[in-house]
């Protein structure tokens, strides 16, 4: 379940608990002051002054008050699994983003973009239809894509199969790879924004602050500068999902190309159905070609092995 707590001070705390009057439960629980729930948020107030969202619109319930300005330059909105203390009001700040894909698909690259949104555009940015991406179509994000490119400083990386696999080969993880994309994508962007400076830099999180960094150590230049890590971050700033839009589109154009390639559509995922395309290359155009087509450490390419030598009898 999504969970996200705000620190508020005794005035805030009466204005929230005003504000959903008409929604409040009783809850007796030890320390609990005041509760209230949605049709998709339960809200429960402690004596602390902490205040706990949970459900499908924890994040948009705990953004709104920032957005209202409701919230003290002092509180902060956490993420209550992995991630940063975030400060207040994010969504209405001046952002890179950054997020990746393809990294749970056999067939096809990872892919990595990073994206400014300045204040300014963030109403633009949502005009142009970009939400939360895990709430958009495929079909979609292909249409969106060509204008937030052209509107928003970006960068875009692919890392294809074959290089995937030659350093995969060499002892690198998923973890390491996704660090040094991501690190290179925000590079690209602070050098096209020049002087500019974005008021946070925010990771779509999927390693923990001092293991994302040991994976960049060797690295020559490294971003560090107001970074920010949260997981679900394409549903905390516009900047964030814009680069979740453009790496799925880029990674959906080099499925587009393998799959011309094969002469049929590569499936999604790493699920029974990659098995059996995969099986299908390897019977039609060998283990070389499925190779360069596909993550060649994920155990579908043993199961495709097995059921290639099934159909083979």
């Amino acid at each position: 379940m999504s969970q996200q707590v705000i620190v508020l001070d005794k005035v805030e705390l009466t204005r929230l608990m005003k504000h959903y009057e008409q929604n409040e439960i009783v809850r007796n629980a030890p320390g609990v002051v005041f509760a209230a729930k949605l049709h998709d948020t339960a809200i429960t107030v402690y004596k602390s002054g902490k205040v706990l969202f949970q459900g499908a619109g924890s994040s948009r319930e705990a953004s709104g008050w920032s957005q209202a300005g409701l919230t003290s330059p002092t509180a902060k909105i956490q993420a209550n699994s992995k991630g940063d203390s975030l400060p207040s009001g994010l969504a209405n700040l001046s952002v890179v983003g950054s997020d990746e894909t393809g990294t749970g698909d056999f067939f096809g690259p990872v892919t990595v973009a990073a994206c400014f949104v300045s204040k300014k555009q963030i109403e633009l940015v949502k005009e142009l239809g970009v939400k939360d991406s895990k709430q958009l179509t495929d079909d979609w994000m292909r249409q969106i894509a060509p204008d937030l490119k052209e509107t928003l400083l970006h960068s875009v990386l692919t890392l294809k199969n074959d290089k995937y696999n030659e350093v995969q080969e060499r002892g690198w993880s998923q973890g390491k790879i996704k660090a040094l994309l991501h690190n290179q994508a925000l590079k690209l962007v602070l050098r096209k924004m020049g002087d500019e400076k974005p008021e946070y830099i925010l990771i779509d999180q999927f390693a923990e602050r001092g293991i994302y960094y040991n994976h960049l150590k060797a690295a020559p230049e490294i971003v560090r500068e107001n970074v920010l890590f949260s997981t679900k971050a394409e549903g905390l700033h516009v900047a964030v999902a814009a680069a979740s839009i453009i790496a799925r589109v880029a990674f959906l154009e080099e499925m587009d190309r393998l799959s011309s390639l094969t002469g049929f559509q590569l499936p999604k995922g790493a699920g029974p159905k990659v098995d059996e395309a995969a099986a299908r290359i390897l019977l039609s155009q060998g283990e070389n070609t499925l190779k360069s087509l596909s993550k060649w450490h994920f155990a579908n390419r043993e199961k495709a092995m097995k059921i290639a030598a099934r159909k083979k009898k």
